[in-house]
């Protein structure tokens, strides 16, 4: 099998490596890339947004499957432009990918559906954003209507804070704050039959303890050992089947990876967003676990065969990863800084790039993400720290607790 993989980050990064590490991939291309992509596949210049240039890629390159990364192309038709070719692709239609690409739109279909989530109203001018805060109360949740690389959500018990960013955004959906510890659950479907991963949780606050602005996430790990017993067939029962339902109702059936964010409440598990795509950094550890050749299940979605596909293997033990970020993240990263220690096994690239003299370069917020797995979480965890002490990069930052609480057992679900 010939595999075209889209993007650069890395989420792409840990696709890649599992991708690669398929016996029946026998050429795997990128379009970007970055150089930890480039050491296991062939790299190409092309703007991964671009519809008609992807396509014309995946035809040149004789791809028998797509594997779209990001949201942004998603959001664009890249895969309706594949598939027009004839050719599989992994990741949903430009239409049914608007359950990430709007938020008002993704309430929507939750509504229809019946699906348990967080009370909610889409807003478009102060007073209305003002009179929905002031229903629902502290602390406010924000979120930004469109894509915002998931740095759109403000939680924050500053009322003057949540109003300046739906300022900011004009279109915003503002929801009831849903208190509970928060898990995702990357869901692979061809529209019809449906795969749950391992639930993995991710950690978006920049500093330890859950403090400071959101990021696109700092570290993460899998599996969860306090979630609740017959939680992922209750998501699976009451989230997924009904959205996957609904969806095709709609004439848009969504096929690809869907990921619910959940939140684990006292009522039980509310949905707190839906993405179109694996998440990063929970991308990097759920597919470190998978034993079952990455490549044969994504093409089973992708040709609606998934329902055939064999059962899922996973590897014993647990996984870690804790981002190493650029100072300055996330306002404003600093970039073009020399990064040593990144080639070891376990260095996920995220943001880098190759200066003109072959160096290795900081190219965004996140730069790496280093992941590793153990017999247990403090294992993992323990692993996945000595990695990033081998990494050396100026004024760089992570976060010193990613799976502390898990290890300690100190998450609780209220109730």
């Amino acid at each position: 099998m010939r595999v075209l993989l889209l993007g650069g980050g890395g989420r792409e990064h840990a696709l890649a490596l599992g991708l690669a590490g398929d016996p029946s991939v026998e050429q795997l291309i990128a379009a970007p890339g970055n150089p930890g992509i480039a050491a296991l596949a062939s790299v190409r210049g092309v703007d991964p947004c671009d519809p008609a240039a992807v396509a014309a890629l995946a035809v040149e390159t004789g791809a028998d499957l797509v594997v779209i990364g990001p949201e942004a192309p998603l959001v664009a038709g890249v895969a309706d432009a594949v598939r027009a070719k004839g050719i599989a692709a992994f990741g949903p239609s430009g239409e049914a990918a608007r359950l990430e690409g709007s938020k008002a739109f993704a309430k929507d279909v939750m509504t229809a559906a019946g699906v348990p989530t967080a009370r909610a109203y889409t807003c478009t001018d102060a007073e209305s954003t003002a009179k929905a805060l002031d229903e629902f109360g502290a602390p406010y949740v924000v979120k930004n209507d469109g894509l915002a690389a998931g740095k759109g959500v403000v939680v924050t018990d500053d009322r003057a804070a949540a109003l300046r960013h739906a300022e900011e955004c004009g279109r915003v959906v503002v929801e009831e704050y849903l208190a509970g510890p928060e898990v995702s659950l990357f869901v692979v479907t061809d529209g019809e039959a449906a795969v749950p991963l391992l639930p993995a949780q991710d950690f978006k606050r920049i500093g330890d303890g859950d403090t400071g602005p959101n990021t696109g996430g700092m570290g993460a790990y899998a599996p969860l050992p306090w979630t609740p017993p017959g939680l992922v067939d209750e998501v699976m029962r009451d989230v997924v089947h009904p959205t996957l339902a609904e969806m095709a109702r709609r004439g848009t059936p969504f096929a690809g990876l869907l990921y619910v964010g959940l939140a684990i409440t006292a009522d039980g598990p509310r949905v707190i967003e839906f993405n179109a795509r694996f998440g990063d950094p929970e991308t990097q550890v759920v597919l470190a676990l998978l034993e079952t050749p990455l490549a044969g299940l994504l093409h089973a979605a992708a040709t609606g065969t998934l329902a055939g596909h064999p059962p899922l293997s996973w590897r014993d033990g647990a996984a870690v990863t804790v981002v190493v970020a650029a100072e300055g993240y996330p306002a404003a990263p600093r970039t073009g800084d020399m990064i040593t220690g990144a080639e070891g096994s376990g260095i996920i690239h995220s943001g880098t790039r190759r200066g003109a003299d072959g160096a290795l370069l900081s190219a965004g917020g996140r730069v790496l993400c280093a992941t590793a797995t153990g017999a247990d979480l403090t294992a993992a965890r323990d692993a996945a720290y000595a990695l990033v002490a081998g990494v050396e990069l100026a004024g760089s930052q992570h976060r010193t607790d990613i799976a502390s609480a898990a290890v300690e057992g100190r998450i609780s679900i209220p109730g």
